[in-house]
């Protein structure tokens, strides 16, 4: 069996900044494989060393200093009798590629060094959390894909996965040769000392130039995004801990300073906004995908919709994969519901029910009608979906937008960059533009009245399911529209026994909190993965976010940088928390709960 491996190198976690032209500074940096590659190497070593025919070869695109992470990455194989090699894709050609760019250059060298009957990589990339290039990989090589697989076993060429999505569990089955992203949560990751990855024969590493590849457009010239304007968004931390204070005093002084930024205010839900009806008129269709079990996001997706078109006189579509109908709890997804969030057209995508055929049935409608734009949640499913279309299209893809402008008639996508420390506008250069949007970003708005009401036109477009992707079990743990949405989020660390949650409970219900948590606690099966906050979950933006227990590191703050104000509470006095919050204390969390939340209670008494 012969495996491929993709890897990444990036700064290391803590090396981590951006320069002055907000871009990640790389230069001079500590750098290391991405945590996310790591298990991708593991796991296909381990595959590859139950048959005996079994080898891995590793595959990275970047500089030639690069090298190091194949060392790495070879010298993990053949520490565990493993046929590994590795090929590193470099040349300046390849300079200032987008995604897709990137997709199109490691595709070609896969192409050429194959066929591999599997190709792991990680679900994405700790400085580009975008999901982008594995599912645009498969589609390249028409390959089925599957990503953030949690469990793997091969059964009769088949492959039997377990893969954690965002908020839910699904269990499929999957034909060989596939393209798969790995969890973190996969397997132990695999890690190399410096000094064993010298050892490693220079002849392991094979090097491919763009000309090995072909003509091309590789590199900036043939990235259908660019990157224009940037805005830093700076975090103003009031960073106040007192070590030496007793306890009471400590929680005392730190709701005073939380109370000043507003942070113990009343959680009224703000008032929906009313959705602008597009004008319908001839200037564009902006199409919004459609995910069972996303009612929320649909709107917040056709409220935004209908915002463009009137910009671009244009009007709006929604387009319905197979199993769109009514959620538990949730209305009906019907023409009704549709008309009164505003869109003038459905697409029905008929036999299109997982991911790949949803994507080929979007594609082939897109490439037919040519939409001004396509807006796709941003959840794993739709990553998949806008990925592929994108890659079939040829087309500009923005990942995990924030914002929307126009600019001379083209959409400008905003995107929030290395954890909210700045926003990023994105061009892209195709006749039809896709956008990914994370759950919550946008508002979700009241429906049109019934006066207002009108009749949407209807078209089918029929699909052939490639029957690659089998979906066995499906079930729901969590809703990723939970933490998106709460004004305050209560986060535990490891240092909080899941045994002692409930204690938590008085102050939960004194800030009408959400729990969230860090990774090491969704790792150790504590909280479900729609939980965790971070460079490798979510990021948030509450009007107060409390770390219990945490130390609060670079990997678990970024994800928080949005919030308004931050509390922490970890009996460390040298905790990196205290860099990141606006007020700190020190002490067990067990004996400041209490404190805090009567302190809290006597604050609100007194206004």
């Amino acid at each position: 069996m012969r495996i491929a491996v993709l890897v990444k190198q990036v700064p290391a976690i803590a090396e981590m900044a951006l320069g002055a032209d907000g871009r990640l500074i790389r230069s001079g940096r500590e750098l290391e494989m991405s945590a996310y590659c790591r298990r991708a190497v593991s796991k296909s070593v381990e595959i590859a060393s139950q048959r005996p025919d079994g080898s891995v070869t590793v595959f990275t695109l970047g500089p030639p200093s690069a090298h190091d992470v194949l060392r790495e990455a070879v010298a993990w194989g053949l520490d565990r009798g493993v046929e590994t090699g590795a090929v590193l894709i470099t040349d300046q050609a390849f300079a200032g590629s987008d995604t897709l760019a990137t997709a199109r250059a490691v595709a070609a060298a896969l192409d050429n060094a194959g066929p591999f009957d599997m190709i792991l990589c990680g679900k994405s990339s700790v400085d580009a959390d975008t999901g982008q290039v594995p599912p645009q990989i498969a589609e390249l090589l028409d390959l089925p894909f599957a990503t953030a697989v949690k469990s793997l076993a091969l059964d009769d060429g088949r492959l039997v996965l377990g893969c954690e999505l965002d908020d839910q569990w699904v269990d499929c089955e999957i034909s060989l040769p596939a393209v798969l992203s790995c969890a973190e949560r996969l397997c132990e990751p695999s890690k190399v000392p410096p000094p064993r990855r010298s050892l490693v024969p220079a002849e392991r590493i094979r090097y491919v130039d763009a000309a090995a590849l072909g003509a091309g457009p590789w590199g900036g010239a043939g990235s259908p995004t660019w990157v224009g304007k940037t805005r830093m968004l700076a975090v103003d931390r009031k960073r106040y801990v007192e070590r030496g204070l007793p306890l009471a005093e400590q929680v005392r002084r730190a709701v005073r300073i939380i109370a000043d930024k507003g942070g113990f205010e009343a959680s009224d839900k703000p008032t929906e906004p009313r959705l602008v009806r597009s004008p319908g008129g001839p200037g564009g269709v902006v199409a919004v995908l459609a995910e069972p079990g996303r009612t929320k996001m649909l709107c917040e997706l056709l409220g935004a919709a209908g915002l463009l078109a009137g910009e671009i006189n244009g009007s709006t579509a929604a387009v319905l994969p197979d199993g769109m109908g009514s959620a538990s709890g949730a209305p009906a997804i019907d023409s009704e519901f549709l008309a009164a969030y505003g869109a003038d057209h459905i697409v029905r995508l008929a036999g299109a029910a997982v991911a790949e055929d949803i994507a080929a049935a979007l594609a082939t409608w897109a490439g037919d009608r040519r939409p001004w734009a396509i807006l796709v949640p941003g959840t794993s499913t739709g990553r998949e979906v806008a990925s592929r279309a994108a890659a079939h299209l040829q087309a500009g893809l923005v990942g995990d937008a924030v914002e929307f402008d126009v600019e001379d008639g083209r959409l400008v996508a905003w995107k929030s960059a290395f954890g909210g420390q700045l926003i990023v506008a994105v061009h892209t250069r195709t006749p039809v533009q896709l956008v990914t949007v994370r759950a919550g970003v946008l508002p979700a708005p009241q429906g049109l009245a019934p006066s207002e009401l009108s009749v949407p036109s209807q078209e089918v477009v029929e699909v052939v399911p490639k029957g690659r992707v089998k979906v066995t079990g499906r079930r729901r743990d969590d809703d990723i529209d939970i933490l998106a949405d709460a004004a305050s989020v209560i986060a535990v660390g490891q240092g909080v026994d899941p045994a002692d949650y409930p204690k938590l409970d008085p102050l939960v219900r004194l800030l009408n909190a959400e729990l969230g948590c860090t990774r090491k606690v969704t790792d150790n099966g504590w909280m479900p993965h729609a939980r965790q906050i971070g460079i490798t979950g979510r990021s948030i933006a509450p009007r107060l976010f409390v770390m219990v227990g945490a130390s609060g590191t670079f990997n678990h703050t970024v994800g928080v940088r949005g919030a308004s104000c931050v509390l922490a509470i970890t009996n460390d006095p040298d905790a990196p928390a205290w860099e990141h919050a606006d007020a700190g204390i020190v002490g067990d969390w067990q004996a400041v709960l209490p404190l805090l939340v009567a302190e809290i209670e006597k604050l609100r008494a007194s206004r």
